[in-house]
């Protein structure tokens, strides 16, 4: 028995390879894992939520260059070690005031302030309270928004919402959709119709519709909206689950854990779901790839992630109106990333389909 199941998977992982589309969205969804965990290493401004405000410089185009000069704040930051940076970003322990150009005296750097395009302002630093590099040229290479904030920062630090709300989607859509479909297709009967009942229930409430009603419930926030989306996903799982069940619970190895006196729970867990998982990683996958964009959509409506904390979609909300102005990337950048991420996620679904053999193909 074990033989085969590991002969079975090295031939679905083998018809896996072979699908091109499946291993680019592989690729692109092991890429975006590895950009969430290190994101505040990889975005150039490491500050908690990528949040570093330069009022002067927002709205500026890609590949926009800005020469600064840091300034010690007036409490300085702590130093902060690996994990806590892993997690939570470096806060900044200086001001970084745009300047256009700078002189230095020996014991102070006399600058040229920008204000605006053709507005500076001439002020003087003490080297005492400066860093100890005080020039620093950046390059925003998606350009910044409109509070002057580093656009590709924003998008790599978004990531994790993105990726964190379809994990946690699939954890409480599989537990209940897995529970609820298992009881109603292996008791039948009564039980099957009662949790059918409350399916169709869920089902004919439009999506949005139970997420505005959850979030309106729960508030508004991080963890909520991965809550929301997770208990409005769990229906095409359970009648997916259900209908295999049905099938499954007719075969002869079900009827052997019978005969053996096995417990309905043991028979479930040990002998059923093994059995059944092929379609359900197909709709874990596809439903990962809703939720992404079921987050954005509530972020872009103002019900998801709060401020300051990036979220894709909250990004094309604070900068579509740049689309019909000098600057649509701004806007183009958090949509492409979605894009992409959700056309990964489908690929590696339509693969997974293709490579389980879930559609009966022997």
């Amino acid at each position: 028995m074990n033989s085969h199941s590991i002969s079975f998977q090295q031939a679905a992982w083998k018809r896996l390879r072979k699908n091109k589309g499946a291993v680019f969205g592989l690729t692109i969804i092991i890429l975006s894992i590895v950009v969430a965990l290190f994101a505040y290493f990889i975005a150039p401004d490491p500050s908690p939520y990528a949040n570093r405000i330069i009022l002067e410089i927002g709205g500026n185009k890609p590949g926009f260059e800005q020469t600064f000069i840091k300034v010690k704040k007036d409490v300085s930051a702590n130093q902060t070690g690996f994990f806590e940076r892993l997690i939570n970003g470096k806060k900044d322990s200086y001001n970084y005031v745009p300047i256009v150009s700078f002189k230095e005296t020996e014991d102070s750097i006399i600058v040229q302030k920008y204000i605006d395009e053709g507005l500076s302002e001439r002020q003087s630093f003490a080297k005492s309270q400066t860093a100890d590099e005080p020039i620093d040229q950046a390059t925003y290479t998606l350009g910044t928004d409109k509070f002057g904030r580093d656009i590709l920062s924003r998008l790599v630090v978004g990531t994790r919402v993105s990726l964190s709300v379809g994990l946690i989607t699939i954890l409480i859509s599989l537990s209940i959709g897995l529970v609820l479909g298992s009881l109603a297709g292996y008791f039948r009967g009564r039980t099957d119709n009662i949790i059918m009942w409350f399916i169709n229930v869920i089902w004919s409430i439009p999506t949005l519709l139970l997420v505005f009603a959850i979030t309106l419930a729960l508030g508004k926030g991080f963890w909520q909206v991965f809550i929301a989306v997770g208990l409005t996903m769990w229906v095409n799982v359970a009648r997916l689950v259900r209908g295999q069940v049905l099938a499954a619970r007719e075969l002869e190895y079900v009827e052997a854990t019978r005969a053996l006196g096995y417990s309905h729970f043991r028979t479930i867990v040990r002998h059923i779901w093994p059995n059944i998982m092929g379609p359900v990683m197909v709709i874990a996958a596809s439903n990962f790839a809703s939720a992404i964009v079921i987050e954005a959509g509530l972020s872009f409506l103002g019900v998801g992630v709060q401020p300051p904390q990036p979220s894709w979609g909250l990004m094309i909300k604070e900068n579509y109106n740049f689309i019909i102005t000098q600057n649509p990337m701004l806007a183009l950048a958090p949509g492409f990333a979605i894009m992409l991420l959700v056309l990964a996620f489908n690929l590696l679904g339509n693969g997974l389909r293709d490579a389980l053999n879930v559609r009966g193909r022997i």
